[in-house]
C-alpha cells in the first residue's frame, strides 16, 4: 500500500472525529458496485481489502481510508458510431435531416441502452490524514481524482475546509534555484537525475531522464530562461520523488532500508497487520519529508480558510 503518488491539503478548523465516529460515518458512505444503470459510483472501502471490514486504520494519529471508484467503460466510439446508424435510418425514413435536440435524444437513448452491457473498471484511491500536522495526502496520479476523494470525504463529514499545501517560495522558483545555484541546496536535499524545464516564451518543454542536472547543457537551459516545472529529489533515509510545480509528489521511491524493515516485521499472514505496519512506516517518512520539503521552500504560505 506504498504510495506512489501523493497529492497534499492543508486542513482548516476541521474538527476530528474519534475513530468510532469516523468509522460510524465511513460506514454510511461505504462502497456499492454500479447498478446496470449507473455510469460511475465512488464509496469507502477496507484499506485491507476484502477480508477486513475495518475502513479506517489509526496509528499514532496517522489515519489511512481508502476509496473505491467504479465506472462503466463506453467508449464514445462506440456511442457515436449507434447514434450514427440511426440518426441515417430515421433520416431517409422521414426524409428531412434529423434536428439537433432529436440527435442529443437519440445519443441518450444508445447510452442508457449500451450501459448495462458495458465493462465495469475499479480503482482504490487511498488517503492518509496526519491529524496531527493537519494535513491530507492523497495516493492518486491526478488533481482532479484526488479533488473527487476529498469530495467523498466532505460529503461524509458534512463538512470540510481544505486547500493545496502552498510554500512561500513557489515550488518552480525554488527547483530553478536549486539547479542554477549548487550553493542554494539545502544540505540535506539530494538531487536525482529527471528534470522538466519550460521555456516562458514558447510553452516549449524539455524532459531529460537519467541526466547530470549540473551539466553545461542543463546550465546552459536554465541561463536561457527556461524554469523547472518537475525536479527528482529525495532525502536519504526517507525516499526520493519528483516533485511537481503545483507540490504534487510523483513517482514516489521510499528507502530501502524502509521497505526491508517491513518485510522484516512478524504480521502472522494477517493482512490488517501487514497494512498497518507498512501504514507507520510510510506515513512517518512522508510527514518527515514534507516538513522538511516546506522548509527548504522558505515555509508555509499563509491562506485564507475556504467555506465547506
Amino acid at each position: 500500500m506504498w504510495f506512489k503518488h501523493c497529492h497534499l491539503y492543508r486542513c482548516h478548523d476541521v474538527e476530528i472525529l474519534a475513530l468510532e465516529d469516523l468509522e460510524s460515518a465511513l460506514a454510511e458512505f461505504a462502497f456499492r458496485p454500479v447498478s446496470p444503470r449507473e455510469a460511475r459510483r465512488v464509496g469507502w472501502s477496507a484499506p485491507a481489502g476484502r477480508g477486513s471490514d475495518q475502513r479506517v486504520h489509526e496509528i499514532q494519529g496517522h489515519r489511512l481510508m481508502a476509496m473505491l471508484r467504479q465506472e462503466r467503460l463506453l467508449p464514445a466510439s462506440v456511442v457515436n458510431e449507434e447514434v450514427a446508424e440511426r440518426a441515417e435510418a430515421r433520416e431517409q425514413a422521414e426524409g428531412q435531416p434529423l434536428p439537433r435536440r432529436e440527435r442529443q435524444l437519440l445519443k441518450e437513448q444508445v447510452m442508457e441502452e449500451l450501459l448495462p452491457q458495458a465493462f465495469t473498471r475499479t480503482q482504490r484511491v487511498e488517503l492518509w490524514w496526519d491529524t496531527r500536522r493537519r494535513l491530507i495526502g492523497i495516493n492518486a496520479s491526478s488533481r482532479k481524482r484526488a479533488e473527487e476523494v476529498l469530495d467523498l470525504l466532505r460529503q461524509t463529514l458534512g463538512s470540510l475546509k481544505v486547500t493545496p499545501l502552498a510554500t512561500r517560495t513557489p515550488p518552480s522558483r525554488g527547483m530553478t534555484q536549486w539547479l542554477s545555484d549548487a550553493g542554494s541546496r539545502p544540505a540535506s536535499l539530494l538531487l536525482g537525475d529527471q528534470v522538466e524545464l519550460r521555456a516562458a516564451e514558447d510553452d516549449g518543454v524539455l524532459r531529460a531522464r537519467q541526466v547530470d542536472l549540473d551539466s553545461e547543457e542543463i546550465q546552459s537551459l536554465l541561463e536561457g530562461g527556461r524554469q523547472a516545472s518537475k525536479l527528482s529529489i529525495g532525502s536519504e533515509g526517507q525516499l526520493r520523488t519528483v516533485l511537481h510545480d503545483d507540490l504534487a509528489l510523483k513517482s514516489l521511491q521510499f528507502d530501502d532500508a524502509l521497505l526491508d524493515e517491513a518485510s522484516q516485521t512478524e504480521d502472522g499472514d494477517d493482512p490488517a497487520v501487514a497494512l498497518e505496519t507498512d501504514f507507520a512506516l510510510m506515513s512517518q517518512a512522508l510527514a518527515t519529508f514534507i516538513e522538511q520539503l516546506i522548509d527548504w521552500l522558505g515555509g508555509e504560505a499563509e491562506m485564507s480558510a475556504p467555506t465547506p
